[in-house]
């Protein structure tokens, strides 16, 4: 299913959304306005947005260390993130959780974690109780090229395979695990093919390309919807930054090599072409980044005047 064009639109919204908020992440924490560490998804945001556009409202999703694109395109309060960020008592976590542990139950974000792979069982419990309370949702789990070598994905996959639970895997790979390529730590010749000893389907997709990821997404979340159980998809993507901030100068990978995946930039592919087919004109999609900037100076300016939790609450709120 092609997208029309009021979801094109929307989807570069959501990109340029996503790519700013990443921006100001940035700036924020070489300002030392926020605590930890940040994973920026900047060059990703075609997967996020690509899946979660396939998704209904009420459908979930689990995320990663690297989560903020899966929040916003999901459709989480940047300037409730923004705060969590920040540590600020306005945050989904009231600051306690940080960059990456924000959850909103209410637009179905079950939640990330810091822990490489540690969702992916947590989107098979959801999964699972919506098989035997039969509803009509399904769950995308995100997790990374890293997690796809963590045991409990194979754990899972057997369980939902089994089960035929609604779940959709989506391997971001963007070819690193921290400062690891992929092909250095994996026997295999790509993770798609790694459910097929379970039944799963698996298809390996343009992770740069929204629209594919769309169509793709789209045919997974049908087959898991009518009750045939999981799908494996494999986003190939980049992540135009290091692992985190601090990760200045990579000395895994050449700046030619970085350059040449920014000619694939999924953020100018969909700007060229709504340009294309007409669409959208270079006015309008100037337009469409700077108001997406301005949601996101908000954002900041909303953390930066959220106070502190208060010390006596370290104890309140914590759970394991």
């Amino acid at each position: 299913m092609v997208p029309e064009k009021e979801m094109l639109i929307r989807m570069y919204r959501q990109m340029a959304t996503i790519r700013s908020f990443e921006e100001a992440i940035r700036d924020v924490y070489r300002r030392g306005l926020m605590p930890g560490l940040a994973h920026l998804y900047i060059g990703e945001e075609a997967v996020a947005v690509g899946v979660c556009s396939a998704l209904r409202d009420h459908d979930y999703i689990t995320s990663t260390h690297r989560g903020h694109g899966h929040c916003i395109a999901k459709g989480c309060d940047l300037k409730k993130m923004m705060a969590e960020v920040m540590g600020r008592v306005d945050g989904y976590c009231r600051g306690k959780g940080g960059s990456m542990h924000i959850a909103d139950f209410n637009v179905g974000m079950l939640g990330a974690s810091g822990i490489v792979g540690g969702m992916i069982g947590i989107a098979a419990g959801a999964a699972l109780s919506i098989s035997l309370q039969g509803r009509d949702q399904v769950v995308a789990c995100f997790f990374g090229d890293g997690a796809s070598n963590q045991g409990v994905l194979y754990e899972v996959m057997n369980m939902s395979a089994l089960w035929r639970l609604p779940i959709i895997y989506v391997c971001e790979n963007n070819q690193f695990a921290e400062y690891s390529r992929w092909r250095d730590q994996s026997a295999s010749e790509g993770i798609a093919s790694r459910g097929q000893c379970f039944g799963i389907p698996g298809e390996v997709i343009d992770g740069m390309d929204v629209v594919a990821v769309y169509e793709s997404a789209t045919r997974a979340v049908e087959r898991a919807r009518k009750g045939d159980g999981p799908s494996l998809l494999e986003a190939v993507t980049y992540r135009f930054e290091g692992h985190h901030v601090g990760d200045v100068k990579p000395s895994y990978r050449t700046q030619e090599e970085v350059d040449l995946w920014k000619k694939k930039d999924p953020i100018k592919c969909l700007g060229a072409r709504l340009l294309n087919d007409g669409f959208a004109s270079e006015a309008a999609l100037a337009e469409i980044e700077r108001l997406a900037q301005g949601v996101v100076v908000e954002a900041v300016q909303f953390g930066m005047k959220s106070p502190f939790p208060e010390v006596e609450e370290v104890g309140d709120h914590v759970y394991s």
